[in-house]
């Protein structure tokens, strides 16, 4: 099967044409004239046709991912540890490059 204009994969093709044809499936009207009455040819066709809009959701990030990020804002990269206490994180007010 040849890949279809603006789609990344005939997956994803497949994925939005099925959900189409189930619109059609439930009464929703078709967008566009065609002489096919099978719902699934109808949602190829309205696809072909540009009419199908779709949307490649956004995966949410991880929530370590974004708790790393606020602690990392946190603590400032650029401050250091204490060469008396390596394992003590320094203060930002007390970092010397931030005086």
């Amino acid at each position: 099967m040849k890949l279809m204009d603006g789609f990344d994969s005939n997956y994803r093709y497949i994925l939005v044409a099925a959900r189409r044809a189930r619109q059609l499936q439930g009464g929703a009207p078709p967008v566009i004239d065609t002489h096919s009455r099978k719902p699934c040819r109808i949602a190829q066709d309205e696809i072909r046709a540009g009419k199908v809009k779709w949307v490649i959701p956004e995966m949410p990030r991880p929530a370590a991912e974004i708790a790393n990020e606020l602690l990392d804002k946190a603590l400032n990269k650029d401050c250091f540890r204490s060469p008396q206490f390596p394992a003590k994180e320094v203060l930002h007010e007390d970092c010397p490059g931030h005086q």
